[in-house]
């Protein structure tokens, strides 16, 4: 590679397409035995339809025989199964509308002996017979079809058996990349938010892609390989997008799972394929999506086998990404959230030498992701990103991305002119429960347990100093939800405390309690809630060491390798005698909670039944609300039926006053 000295500093590109000065030559259109027989069949057609045109008489037997006996044939051309012959002039002058040619079906075996007879009869008529063209015969029957099928095969196989364009059958060994240019690829690192740490690793790479000889000068080695780490939407494509086009390089992107095919060594071969064109276009970028579908561990206690064809892929990574030259440019991206099972041949230094972690955004990040997606939309003054941010703890990108999404839907559907804050909270309710099913006919009865269930979670949520303050509650069904009751947490919890896990506990209890002290039954409704709890006080037991008895020693399970592979349980490390100490003090838990959650609702009854009722009235409060109701005021707002009645007086003014009763009686 020679390299003139006025040149930038950046390695140039091989390939005829980037060296410069060079425009490749147009594409010049193949002339294949398929066009000669298009062709050909074309020129038949044409003659066939040129004959049919020509302006001919077909009679019938008995009518030739007529016209022979009365003079009005001048001449007839016998052929193998019709006759053809011209009328005399004189017929013809006395019949304008009759054509100077006709043509009539002859048998040789039915008609020969008849034929002679006649023309013996009439010597003035002039006869010829054609001569039997077998060529033709045999050309339309037996030649004409056999050329067809040739060409279809050559078509078909031939050409797909050379691997060339256009082909089905060895194109199964071209890899299936998909080649974003260097002006297609628009995504950079303003486009990115909430990952500012993992911006900062792959800096590097960037200034490599750009100037590679000022790390050269000192003889370092930029990583080879990089793999994202993380959990699924939290942006790990975006960011190799963002590094393509920051970088101003090509990007070849493929999924891990498009290497493998129901054909041994396709997946190797794709792979030799991809990286051949990568070094053609380089400097570029090959980012490996879903990478642990190729990049299992192998062997017969990983994979099932110890020569199948992902192992075969796997290897023809392994070898390719050892085979970078240090001029290559090349640089591999790969995306997993199953970095534990990839082989450590795969991530050892050299090929995949550095994993950068990109976790679920914190509360800043989902603050400058909501700004990233909020400028393609029209955001109302009353919109407060950084309190949606705070009611999104543990949402990912993709989710914080829908939220704006299904808002700007849902704003666009009420015919407003920019969106409001009641429509960005109504789409994270939507994308993390599911819609609001306000059409559900619910049971009077089943409606009140619901608003004393979703009571009793409100009041121990909002007494609490530990626990997470209040959003807001609802009766109304969301998902597999009869109602929910939704916290807005100050800030983002990395660890959690002994007495925060006993306030989840108690507002867990608490809808269980409300329906036993005010309903005088217990319902299926607590499902979650008990379920919620059970395993809260595990892993406060088992794991957190947060257990008095038992003392600050693990006793879950060790997740390692071969139970994730297997997806089965790991065995049990401890005494049977261990095991009845943790089933006692995982009860002694949660029976503390409940103590205390009952304790706290019978000493507050009144405001209970308050907000129960106010929840009966409106199906939702939000936090100013109740906490308006706690102090002993009342709420004044229109209730759901008023709202539901104004809406169809707008779209039905001729009926307002019989729809408002009907839905006050069922309220």
């Amino acid at each position: 590679m020679n390299d003139s000295q006025d040149q930038k500093p950046t390695l140039p590109r091989r390939g005829l397409q980037n060296r410069p000065g060079k425009k490749p030559p147009m594409p010049r259109p193949g002339r294949g035995p398929l066009s000669y027989i298009i062709l050909a069949i074309a020129i038949v057609s044409a003659t066939v339809m040129l004959g049919r045109w020509q302006k001919v008489d077909k009679i019938t037997w008995s009518e030739f025989v007529g016209h022979v006996e009365t003079g009005h044939v001048e001449s007839i051309t016998v052929k193998e199964t019709e006759v053809t012959g011209l009328f005399a002039q004189g017929y013809l002058g006395s019949q304008p509308d009759k054509n100077a040619k006709f043509v009539v079906n002859y048998y040789p075996e039915v008609h020969g002996q008849w034929l002679a007879e006649l023309l013996k009869d009439h010597p003035q008529i002039q006869s010829d017979t054609a001569p039997q063209k077998i060529w033709v015969f045999l050309l339309m029957q037996w030649v004409l079809p056999l050329l067809l099928l040739i060409g279809f095969f050559y078509f078909i196989i031939g050409r797909n058996l050379r691997g060339g364009a256009g082909g089905m059958l060895m194109s199964f060994g071209r890899s299936k990349h998909r080649l974003a240019g260097k002006d297609k690829v628009r995504v950079t690192f303003e486009d990115v938010a909430g990952v500012e740490e993992a911006k900062e690793e792959v800096a590097e790479i960037i200034e490599f892609l750009k100037n590679p000889r000022k790390f050269q000068r000192l003889g370092g080695r930029i990583p080879r390989g990089v793999l994202l780490i993380g959990p699924p939407g939290c942006g790990k494509t975006l960011l190799a997008k963002a590094i393509a086009g920051q970088a101003d390089v090509p990007f070849f992107s493929i999924s891990g799972s498009d290497f493998v095919e129901m054909f041994v060594g396709v997946g190797a071969s794709r792979v030799r394929d991809l990286f051949k064109q990568a070094k053609e276009n380089s400097p570029c970028i090959i980012f490996l999506d879903e990478v642990d579908a190729i990049g299992r561990k192998r062997g017969a206690g990983f994979v099932g086998g110890g020569h199948d064809e992902r192992e075969q892929t796997l290897n023809a990574i392994l070898v390719e990404m050892d085979g970078f030259d240090t001029n290559d440019q090349v640089i591999v991206i790969a995306a997993t959230n199953r970095a534990d099972i990839l082989d450590h041949a795969l991530t050892r230094p050299g090929r995949f030498d550095r994993q950068i972690f990109i976790p679920l955004p914190d509360l800043k990040g989902r603050v400058e992701i909501l700004r990233v997606h909020a400028k393609k939309v029209k955001i109302g003054p009353d919109s407060s990103l950084e309190r949606l941010a705070r009611g999104t703890p543990m949402f990912s990108g993709a989710d914080l991305a829908a939220i704006i999404n299904e808002a700007a839907l849902a704003a666009t559907m009420a015919n407003k002119d920019h969106i409001e804050m009641a429509d960005l909270e109504e789409a994270r309710d939507k994308v993390r429960w599911g819609r609001a099913k306000k059409s559900r006919v619910i049971d009077q009865k089943e409606k009140e347990i619901t608003a004393y269930h979703e009571a009793g979670h409100t009041l121990v949520q909002s007494l609490l100093k530990d626990a997470d303050p209040l959003h807001k509650v609802s009766i109304i069904p969301r998902g597999p939800m009869g109602g929910a009751t939704f916290a807005l947490p100050e800030k983002d919890r990395t660890i959690f405390t002994r007495r925060y896990c006993m306030a989840l506990l108690q507002v867990c209890f608490g809808g269980r309690i409300a329906e036993e002290m005010f309903c005088d039954d217990i319902s299926s409704g607590a499902q979650n809630d008990i379920q919620t709890a059970t395993n809260i006080a595990k892993q406060m037991v088992l794991t957190w060491g947060m257990s008095h008895e038992l003392g600050p020693i693990s006793y879950g399970p060790d997740m390692g390798i071969k139970d994730l592979v297997y997806a089965m349980p790991a065995e049990r490390e401890y005494s049977e005698r261990t095991a009845e100490a943790i089933d006692g003090e995982v009860k002694r838990v949660t029976g503390e909670a409940y103590a205390k959650a009952k304790e706290l609702i019978e000493a507050n009854k009144d405001k209970l039944q308050n907000i129960a009722k106010a929840l009966l009235k409106y199906e939702t409060l939000d936090a100013d609300e109740v906490q308006l109701i706690l102090e002993g005021g009342f709420l004044d707002k229109p209730t759901v039926t008023d709202l539901l009645a104004a809406e169809q007086a707008k779209g039905e003014p001729s009926e307002p006053e019989s729809d408002k009763g009907r839905d006050q009686s069922a309220d």
